[in-house]
């Protein structure tokens, strides 16, 4: 790799000028190779190449152009299938001009080999194989989720590749290497940078296909508890994004006890500007690991009051019913008091209180109470509902009914308005009346007021 070829020792041994010299010894070699490889482009079967490569590309244009929306009606009609196949076809019609001049311009020169020199097709093949290999490399990189470095990864693979086509790798690699300097015994140069953006990129794409791959089938094992699952799948990913970074600086050949000291002192730095951060972290897996909440828990915490829609390393997501989600760092979940309405079991029961005139008999208020309440859809029969005096009030009797539910997802306020308008039915068919304070108001005139001071 970079870290180990002759260019750095060579480099390395070089004063400052010595090496600017020598990188643009290397730049002229490089400048006067690509010339020489342009003016072979002058002669004319080399002409008349280029132009039927470039009719050869108008005809694919066409092509695609004509066949296009034929093929995209079709793959409308294909509905019932399933969505990988789905996707690998919108893939293919997103790069229809590439397929067809790629198959256009191969069986142009399998044509061409058989009827004439092979070095009048000469030209040809190196722009198909450049047409394939761009076209491989398109593909490839659809695997990659992160357009950033989706597109990172193919601009370097392209380039790669149309070097070491064109025989411009080598001369290229020189350049690049010696545009760098030295710490130790560590070079760092533009070509250790660029392998670096290649092979880390593509190792983590392959650790987030596999730990993509691997979240789906845990999701899917019933045996696995909600919580186990989270913590199961954040375990993996840690461990397969660390061993791709490990193996990825491996590969570059970099030496990682050079830079133990500096690590070091990154990380205590780190660790004083970080301390929420890591705080946050370590209560998300204690969370994880007593079990206190899960997703799809119905939760209150102050104000807050939802269920939880994802177990986050840094914080919990609480979807209210509202529509709003609130992202609660985890250390609050920790420290904080939560009410967890569905810990050990989904029942949850609901208070309402109201009051009846005096003038109404106690008893039977309270058996239309609970009747009335059990008589809404989401309050339990298998549970018993109560109804009780509290107290007897300024202007009324005042009682508190209770009752069970087992949806607190489906809400508490809705299900509090529904009994409370149960009751209001109720007791307008057997005549019960719910009293108000009431207030006389007495108006003095002046007299009154005077022999009122007066007294």
């Amino acid at each position: 790799m970079a870290g180990h070829s002759d260019g750095p020792e060579t480099t390395d041994s070089l004063s400052g000028d010595a090496q600017l010299e020598q990188v643009l010894t290397i730049g002229s070699d490089l400048f006067d190779y690509v010339s020489k490889f342009a003016d072979g482009f002058i002669r004319p079967w080399n002409i008349y190449q280029l132009g039927i490569a470039l009719g050869l590309f108008v005809l694919a244009h066409l092509l695609r152009a004509a066949l296009g929306p034929r093929i995209r009606a079709w793959m409308a009609a294909r509905e019932n299938w399933p969505k990988w196949r789905i996707r690998i076809l919108v893939v293919i019609n997103q790069r229809l001009r590439a397929i067809f001049f790629v198959a256009l311009i191969w069986l142009t020169i399998f044509v061409m080999r058989e009827v004439t020199w092979n070095s009048r097709s000469y030209l040809l093949s190196i722009i198909g194989t450049l047409a394939f290999a761009w076209l491989a490399v398109a593909f490839a990189t659809r695997l990659i989720k992160s357009p950033l470095l989706r597109k990172t990864v193919r601009y370097g693979a392209w380039a790669y590749v149309s070097l070491r086509i064109l025989g411009l790798l080598a001369p290229t690699e020189r350049l690049l290497d010696g545009a760098g300097f030295t710490i130790g015994e560590m070079r760092f140069s533009l070509l250790l940078l660029v392998q670096s953006l290649v092979i880390l990129g593509v190792l983590i794409s392959l650790a987030r296909l596999f730990t993509a791959t691997t979240a789906n089938r845990v999701r899917a094992n019933p045996d696995i508890s909600p919580s186990m699952q989270v913590l199961i799948i954040k375990g993996l990913q840690v461990a397969i994004y660390s061993a791709a970074f490990y193996f990825g600086v491996q590969a570059l050949g970099i030496d990682l006890t050079g830079l133990a000291v500096l690590s070091g002192a990154i990380g205590v730095g780190l660790g004083f500007g970080l301390q929420k951060v890591v705080s946050n972290l370590v209560s998300g897996v204690i969370i994880l690991l007593d079990k206190s909440i899960k997703p799809g828990d119905v939760i209150s915490l102050g104000e807050t009051f939802g269920w939880i829609n994802a177990l986050g390393a840094r914080y919990v997501s609480v979807v209210t019913r509202d529509g709003k989600e609130y992202l609660i760092p985890n250390e609050d979940l920790i420290t904080g008091q939560v009410v967890n309405w569905s810990h050990s079991n989904d029942f949850v029961r609901l208070d309402i209180s109201f009051g009846t005139s005096y003038t109404d008999n106690p008893h039977e208020v309270r058996k239309i109470a609970i009747a009335a309440a059990q008589s809404v859809d989401r309050v339990l029969t298998s549970r018993p509902t109560v109804c009780h005096i509290v107290g007897f009030g300024d202007s009324s009797v005042d009682y508190i009914l209770r009752f069970w539910i087992t949806d607190p997802t489906g809400g508490l306020t809705n299900i509090r308005g529904n009994v409370f308008l149960a009751l209001w039915d109720a007791f307008a068919e057997n005549n019960i009346s719910i009293p108000f304070p009431q207030r006389e108001v007495r108006v003095l005139d002046n007299e009154q007021v005077n022999f009122e001071i007066n007294q």
